[in-house]
């Protein structure tokens, strides 16, 4: 039996150009920071609802963190997308995503039921998005090396 590079196979081969093309880097990229685009757009034209999400989590002055959560958002996201120190924007994303996971969805203060559920679920979801990101960081960080 001998033994074939990975890459002669015609068809992982045709895959990777296609998942390696600049296209779909960047669709992925969108799609990673989806979440990041829509919720500041979301708040921007519902700025009260910002203001009550706010005063939800117990985030005061609400109106400071609400255009804080806007801005930065919307330039990670950029930054991300862009190219332009994914790294940062990528490990600032990962960050604000822990915190905010940590803050929004305390599943284990919940009783058992279906909102602990699905509190639950969304918390290990948001962890493997911080996971994503990290691994793009990782990526866009070890490129220049070679690796």
């Amino acid at each position: 039996m001998t033994h074939q590079s990975p890459m002669s196979n015609p068809v992982r081969s045709s895959l990777a150009r296609i998942v390696a093309s600049p296209v779909m880097r960047t669709v992925s990229l969108l799609a990673l920071c989806a979440a990041y685009i829509q919720g500041p757009l979301t708040k921007i034209f519902d700025f009260n609802g910002a203001l009550a999400e706010m005063d939800h989590f117990g985030l005061h002055p609400a109106a400071f963190f609400a255009l804080a959560v806007i801005v930065f958002e919307l330039a990670a996201s950029a930054m991300v997308v862009s190219g332009v120190l994914r790294w940062a924007g990528a490990l600032a994303l990962a960050g604000f995503t822990l915190l905010a996971t940590f803050i929004a969805l305390r599943f284990w203060e919940m009783a058992p039921g279906m909102d602990r559920m699905m509190a639950t679920n969304a918390f290990f979801e948001h962890v493997g998005l911080a996971g994503a990101f990290l691994f793009v960081a990782a990526f866009d960080l070890t490129k220049g090396a070679g690796k």
